[in-house]
């Protein structure tokens, strides 16, 4: 492992934004923010929007600016790439932005039911092989998920990535268990280019 991320990881701890918990406190348990985000982490009442794989958090870190009354939470499993957007928001002194890393698997674990007003996955990886398609974030076992998370009026969001799909923002596919209403926002998602849609 580089030097860079060895010290990325290190400053990630030293972020007020940035949550990243031990095994111990999702795997079969809940951890202690589990409805708790509102009142302990942003300390106010405003409406939290997660950004699943959120990679350098820039579609985070931006929405946050052009929202202030709401909360954003950005997600992802790579620490060195999480790291750019939990620097951001703290040199920016941005308190509407949190960072966790965890993997969406304990997303149920981290999260009460109905905690979350909005979910955007703008960059969902596709998985184009078959036999990763329960890997891709939109698979129907995190969709279920997602939609035990939702506030009753919540919604969704999602931008395919890669040009084997369009590079425009579109709802989500609906499963059986998704009784959450999905909403698009396409010239909020044009406006907000990232390194990987460029």
């Amino acid at each position: 492992m580089g030097k860079d991320k060895l010290r990325k990881f290190a400053e990630n701890l030293t972020f007020e934004c940035f949550v990243q918990p031990a095994f111990e406190e999702m795997f079969r348990t809940d951890h202690p923010l589990k409805g708790n985000w509102r009142k302990d982490f942003f300390k106010n009442d405003n409406p939290i929007v997660l950004e699943l794989g959120c990679g350098k958090g820039e579609y985070t870190v931006a929405l946050a600016e052009r929202n202030p009354d709401k909360n954003f939470i950005g997600v992802d499993i790579k620490g060195a790439r999480i790291w750019r957007g939990a620097k951001t928001a703290t040199e920016r002194k941005m308190g509407n932005v949190g960072f966790l890393r965890a993997r969406i698997e304990f997303i149920t674990s981290l999260f009460a039911e109905g905690e979350v007003d909005e979910i955007w996955i703008t960059f969902p990886d596709p998985q184009l092989r078959t036999k990763r398609a329960k890997k891709r974030l939109t698979a129907p076992i995190f969709l279920e998920y997602y939609s035990k998370l939702l506030a009753k009026d919540g919604g969704s969001t999602s931008r395919p990535t890669r040009n084997t799909f369009s590079n425009t923002p579109r709802p989500l596919s609906r499963s059986s268990a998704l009784s959450a209403r999905w909403q698009i926002t396409i010239s909020t998602a044009r406006a907000m280019p990232t390194r990987y849609s460029r």
